[in-house]
């Protein structure tokens, strides 16, 4: 498999030290970690967390059980025992802030403490008089609709209920836990924390009647139109924006004039800032004062209507994550093609332009097992790591079932084959992480993010909330970003996304766009897209300067992705597949590629690199050898189904520019 080459061996011998090194025993930062929602008291012993390092885990996400969540005292004597046991085995922890999800209420201790902490909406009722509505956030949202439990949940743009969750969580683990953190205990993770103000829909009937009800559902309550509200948002809309928000908010809910728009865009951007600030950023400043890193995942992340009510800008509250991180539900690797790019684009974005490496992924095969058929075998289980590393991931926090069952089983004979496929996929993953984990990611592209359009155009909905509902013009922008990001990924340029603010930033210099740090060689904007002045600037700089600026749509045709490629240098791949995930690296001054096959055939092509001495090497079984590049600085590449290649340039080389 992979490249032509000759002399197979375990680590090229001219990789640095560090390299061979972490290829050949991939340390436990370098593997998976399973996401144990409370260690069995057997499973914590120093022989209990070694038994997991066997199997190739290198740690585990957990938190204090669920039963008598944060209260019952000899839950906390095992937790205590289970990261003391981690430390002696040498394995990584992560803790997880809720109880089930989403994160946020404490396990309804935030409520319980202040009941006036609850998320708010401000609803519209067309049929009143007076259609505003103030009204508590349960009923239609996503709180009372999830597979974990009903119940009521904190306003994340209120200052109090957020200082009041960490107390309640972070503070309690900071009492028990404190000689761990920043050693053993390296972040938090978050998961799915969101303004509640939208309907996403009901759970289907045979689901929701397993799931627990905290809070009973008020069946009377009419779903409105509605928008995330907070105590002092009329204060900070006014502070920021010199009106008062009160008398226009009408625009929130109707109006297609440049008024109305002017007020969406206003009010979204201030929600943006606010869950940026008082949710995320006060969780990631805790952290780093306590010495470990926030971590943790967004709300429906794959879909780009639904950043508006859920966050306001997804990428910009993934940047206050010190390891962003993103959900990635399905293994089949075919996901990647349609919505997983997305989901996963986000956070490494978000993590390369404000200076970070590390992105998470939460990964499961949750939806093969909905749909009955799960799990997933091992090799579609590899090629979803690839691609995910391939767009830049490097911790994998697992809730495959498999490898849970490992962790809640202490008896070693039990389930022989799951633990032969936990150590194939663990070393897998290690592998992927010995050589990319230290790398740069080397996108070429930069990919507008539109969430400024969004904001004007976006209309609160009774009903589940679908494209359908919304303006033309807002289906007109989703559907070429959406289009633009697959043909990219089909066409193998690498790309990242950047927002408004980001690209307002942004700096011509030397033949490309610098965003604090990272140079891009072209800027591709979907259709009907209108950037506000000081992006608009950046743009017009850059093109001014002999920059790439296309747009979907111009004259008619859609965006040349050849082009794309040829200005960075790159070549496409002979023959062209669009099933061949590509992701670009550098490190020590030496070009990395990861090259995934995410279909169901095999493909047999050829790669320029234009250098001469090349390294393939295999993460499924380590092995790696010289690669034979032809007079045309070619190399021809075999790549069997849901497989990947690594390919490792010189020193001084960029490869296939």
């Amino acid at each position: 498999m992979g490249a032509a080459m000759s002399n197979p061996e375990s680590a090229p011998s001219d990789w640095p030290a560090a390299w061979r090194e972490a290829w050949s025993c991939p340390s436990a930062e370098l593997r998976p970690m399973q996401i144990v929602h409370g260690v069995p008291a057997a499973r914590a012993t120093r022989a209990g967390m070694a038994a997991l390092k066997e199997v190739g885990l290198g740690g585990i996400v957990c938190n204090v059980d669920f039963s008598e969540y944060m209260v019952s005292e000899a839950h906390w004597t095992t937790l205590v025992n289970a990261i003391k046991a981690c430390r002696q085995a040498g394995l990584v922890v992560w803790l997880y802030d809720e109880d089930g999800y989403p994160s946020g209420s404490a396990g309804g201790l935030v409520l319980k403490a202040n009941p006036a902490f609850e998320a708010l909406a401000l609803a519209y009722d067309a049929s009143r008089s007076d259609p505003f509505v103030l009204r508590r956030a349960y009923e239609h949202t996503h709180a009372s609709n999830n597979f974990y439990a009903a119940r009521r949940y904190p306003n994340l743009i209120d200052d109090g209920a957020v200082r009041c969750f960490i107390d309640k969580t972070h503070e309690a683990y900071w009492r028990r836990l404190e000689r761990h953190f920043g050693k053993t205990i390296r972040a938090f993770f978050t998961d799915e924390p969101s303004l509640m103000p939208v309907n996403l829909g009901q759970l289907p009937e045979h689901v929701r009647k397993r799931v627990r009800v905290v809070d009973p559902v008020d069946e009377k309550c009419k779903p409105l139109p509605a928008v995330p509200w907070c105590h002092d948002l009329p204060n900070r809309y006014r502070q920021r924006f010199g009106e008062d928000i009160l008398p226009v908010r009408r625009s929130l809910f109707v109006g297609d004039t440049d008024a109305d728009r002017r007020v969406r865009r206003r009010f979204w951007s201030l929600i943006a800032d606010l869950i940026t600030e008082r949710y995320f950023g006060r969780i990631q400043d805790w952290c780093r004062e306590h010495h470990v890193a926030s971590s943790g995942h967004s709300l429906w992340e794959e879909q780009l209507l639904h950043h508006v009510p859920l966050e306001g800008n997804a990428l910009k509250v993934l940047g206050r994550m010190d390891i962003p991180g993103l959900d990635m539900l399905s293994s089949n690797p075919t996901a990647v093609l349609h919505s997983g790019w997305l989901t996963a684009s986000l956070p490494a974005s978000a993590a390369l332009l404000n200076g970070g490496r590390r992105v998470m992924t939460e990964v499961s095969d949750f939806s093969e097992r909905m749909a009955k058929k799960g799990p997933a075998p091992l090799s579609w289980m590899q090629a979803t790591a690839a691609w995910q590393a391939a767009f830049g991931v490097t911790e994998f926090t697992s809730y495959y079932g498999s490898i849970g069952r490992i962790v809640q089983s202490v008896d070693a004979d039990n389930g022989q084959p799951d633990r032969e496929k936990c150590r194939a996929w663990c070393d897998y993953v290690g592998r992927l992480n010995a050589l990319l984990r230290e790398a740069r990611l080397d996108p070429d592209v930069l990919l507008y993010y539109p969430i400024y359009d969004l904001w004007a155009e976006y209309l609160p909905v009774a009903d589940r909330l679908t494209l359908k509902s919304q303006s033309p013009r807002a289906q007109r922008v989703i559907g070429s970003f959406l289009g633009l990001g697959r043909r990219l990924v089909a066409g193998q340029v690498s790309f990242a996304l950047a927002d408004h603010e980001l690209l307002a930033g942004a700096e011509s210099r030397d033949g490309g766009l610098w965003i604090r740090g990272q140079c891009f060689n072209a800027v591709v904007l979907p259709a009907d897209v209108e950037l506000p002045e000081p992006a608009a600037a950046a743009v017009n700089r850059f093109a001014s300067a002999g920059g790439c600026v296309v747009r979907d749509g111009d004259a008619g045709a859609p965006v040349d992705v050849d082009r794309l490629a040829r200005r960075a240098g790159r070549r496409p791949l002979e023959p062209r597949c669009k099933h061949v995930v590509i992701g670009r690296f550098v490190r020590d001054d030496r070009q990395i590629c990861l090259l995934v096959n995410v279909g169901d055939k095999s493909y047999e092509g050829k790669i320029h690199v234009g250098g001469e001495r090349w390294w393939h090497a295999d993460p499924a079984t380590g092995l790696a050898g010289i690669c034979d590049v032809d007079d045309r600085g070619e190399i021809g590449i075999s790549v069997p189904p849901h497989a990947a290649v690594l390919l490792t340039g010189p020193p001084n080389k960029r490869g296939n520019r």
